[in-house]
């Protein structure tokens, strides 16, 4: 049996034999008739071209259907999507096919429309986080890193464009990237991504300062938490025993030496009492607090300071008595700092109550070490107040920042959520 492996050759073959019979019954019927057999071959010359005619005609209309599918299907693959080819019939399973056709284009379109817009965001998402991101081609080039990777490099990264890991100071082990800045506030993450058959590394930065600098806190907050009852054990027997004898002495010289035993008690039973502020707050008393009432207190408390405040709401939902020492730490701070003007102000921004206080002072020697405990750059300091406003404002769900004025002077920043710090 003869193997027909191509639609053309199908219909050519098929529709030739169908029509072979009318050839031959032409033949036979003219023949019958007496003709002469120069008219029988001529007639029948002129059938078997309408036959072949004929035939091409069924069999481009057929392969044009499938012509224009190819065209759709090739069009699909280039990923264009608009490209919509007019099927050759109007009705049945030609049509049908063509509909299918589209209706896939339309919905490959649709996902890459969503995939463009996840990618979109993404990129945006990249773009904007404060942790440098840089992406490696297939080839270990630099194709790609977001605004943060200055603070690597000091540099925007096109200037890096093509460079390899090793020109940017980075390894890989196997399983861990290492460079330069890692064993210093930096931790590098990483991921493989594959496209188009090619493989994408992704590292990440991650800065693992605040979380050294939260370890510092919780360990020193151990450490006082133990000296702290230690010392309280010890001195309260103390004080109470010198305090008894001291009334009961007939002695003037040792009276007078009880006493001092029992000032030196309280004395050092205050100074453990203020690191006690280090500890985390066990609840916070939230209260309607006037910010024109908090002016006064404050102004009244530090009057060796000009300071003006500016406010365009009335109250704040926050612990007044916390409050109150973050402000007067705060003001201490600047009075020490030489400051002779402060401007406060509240103010709202988005979601978010946003406190500034503005002094005219020298500033601070060292921002990198402000909120860890026993840390102080002053001569006769403690290392407590900043640790103590930190706990109280992170206790509110707000951060604190603090920075040096270009001129003179520093400013710190308080920021709290505002559906918590407005009743």
């Amino acid at each position: 049996m003869l193997k027909i492996n191509s639609l053309e050759k199908f219909l050519s073959i098929k529709l030739f034999l169908l029509a072979l019979p009318s050839l031959i019954f032409l033949g036979l019927y003219q023949w019958q008739l007496g003709l002469h057999w120069q008219w029988i071959i001529v007639s029948s010359f002129a059938l078997l071209l309408f036959i072949i005619w004929f035939i091409a005609v069924i069999k481009f209309r057929v392969m044009r259907a499938f012509t224009r599918a190819e065209l759709h299907i090739d069009a699909i693959k280039q990923e264009n999507y608009n490209q919509f080819a007019k099927s050759s019939f109007s009705q049945g399973k030609v049509k049908t096919f063509h509909q299918q056709l589209n209706q896939l284009s339309e919905s490959l379109q649709e996902k890459e429309s969503n995939v463009d817009q996840h990618t979109l965001h993404i990129n945006q998402l990249i773009k904007n986080l404060d942790s440098p991101v840089l992406i490696f081609n297939h080839k270990q080039q630099l194709i790609y890193a977001n605004h943060a990777f200055a603070n690597l490099y000091q540099q925007s990264w096109q200037m890096y464009r093509h460079a390899s890991p090793e020109q940017l100071a980075l390894s890989f082990d196997g399983s861990t990237w290492h460079s330069r800045f890692s064993d210093q506030k930096w931790q590098i993450k990483h991921c493989q991504t594959n496209e188009n058959e090619h493989g994408y590394q992704l590292l990440m930065f991650i800065d693992i300062s605040l979380a050294v600098q939260t370890g510092q806190l919780h360990a020193w907050q151990k450490i006082i938490h133990i000296l702290s009852n230690e010392v309280r054990n010890s001195l309260t027997p103390v004080s109470s025993l010198s305090e008894t004898l001291a009334s009961k002495s007939l002695i003037e010289n040792d009276k007078k030496a009880l006493e001092i035993i029992t000032e030196r008690s309280h004395h050092l039973q205050t100074y453990v009492d203020r690191y006690s502020m280090l500890f985390p707050i066990n609840e916070i008393l939230r209260q309607d607090v006037s910010l024109q009432a908090l002016s006064d207190s404050l102004s009244h408390a530090c009057q060796n300071l000009t300071i003006l405040f500016d406010f365009s709401i009335q109250t704040i939902y926050v612990d007044l008595s916390l409050f109150e020492q973050v402000f007067l730490n705060l003001l201490n701070n600047s009075q020490e700092a030489e400051a002779r003007n402060v401007q406060v102000n509240f103010s709202e921004h988005e979601q978010h109550l946003i406190i500034e206080v503005i002094d005219d002072g020298h500033g601070f020697d060292n921002l990198d070490n402000l909120f860890i405990p026993l840390y102080s750059t002053k001569l006769n300091g403690q290392g407590v107040g900043l640790s103590f406003c930190k706990n109280v404002i992170e206790q509110h769900q707000g951060v604190i920042e603090i920075h040096n004025n270009e001129e003179k002077g520093a400013t710190i920043m308080i920021i709290l959520p505002l559906h918590l710090a407005v009743n």
